[in-house]
């Protein structure tokens, strides 16, 4: 508490007072808090890169293999209703009390959404493009990087944009860990009846799901020049 407050009295934040919001509390413990937005921030877009990294090899596997497309969608669905109070300390043993603990639990949370977006997307993908680009010569892996995955993009980032919104609302879960970013000034909040603190952190986690989804929606755009005319 400044000096300041003291002297004018109880702050907006003090257990006597203890308001939802209060722009003092902001101002004197904006380091505690910048540190967990970009705690949260950092465990968000690693889960997410994690997610389509993972997600991309499964997503071609299923459409390579038809047989094999049941068994890729509900490994990605089954992992996703496996509780995240179970499944952040089943990988504790492996990864310890860390961030990476958070950034692999939430990044298989994010394959059955991403999965499917993969998949849906390619499908998407006229059959008379694909013939045309056999016609020029095209073999698959120069088919899929330069035909199939351009036009895929719009359903692909759609999908990611909903598994981006997700994790930032899972991230907060890390904090069964210590590392759940806003999720830790949450917990705190909600532990010792801290408004101020609970309301900020809450406020922020929905800015954040915001600004990353118009983020993914400039990307798209930038990547996909050609359906301006669309729009």
């Amino acid at each position: 508490m400044t000096l300041r407050a003291a002297a004018d009295g109880p702050s907006c934040y003090s257990r006597f007072v203890n308001e939802w919001f209060c722009w003092q509390y902001v101002e004197d413990r904006h380091d505690q808090i910048a540190d967990a937005l970009v705690e949260h921030v950092t465990i968000t877009v690693a889960a997410l890169l994690l997610g389509v990294a993972l997600s991309f090899p499964l997503a071609l596997l299923a459409r390579r293999v038809p047989r094999l497309e049941a068994l890729v969608l509900g490994f990605s669905t089954g992992v996703y209703t496996v509780p995240s109070l179970a499944l952040l300390p089943l990988l504790v043993p492996f990864t310890g009390l860390s961030a990476a603990t958070v950034v692999i639990g939430l990044g298989l949370y994010a394959l059955t959404i991403v999965v499917r977006a993969l998949l849906d997307g390619l499908r998407s993908v006229p059959d008379d493009v694909r013939e045309a680009a056999r016609g020029l010569g095209y073999g698959r892996a120069r088919m899929l990087a330069r035909i199939e995955l351009p036009l895929a993009l719009p359903v692909t980032m759609a999908g990611l944009r909903v598994a981006a919104v997700s994790t930032v609302a899972l991230t907060t879960v890390g904090t069964l860990v210590a590392y759940g970013g806003l999720g830790n000034l949450i917990a705190h909040g909600v532990q010792r009846d801290f408004r101020a603190e609970l309301t900020t952190a809450a406020v922020l986690c929905v800015l954040l799901a915001v600004v990353i989804d118009l983020l993914l929606v400039a990307l798209q755009r930038v990547l996909t020049p050609w359906a301006a005319g669309a729009r």
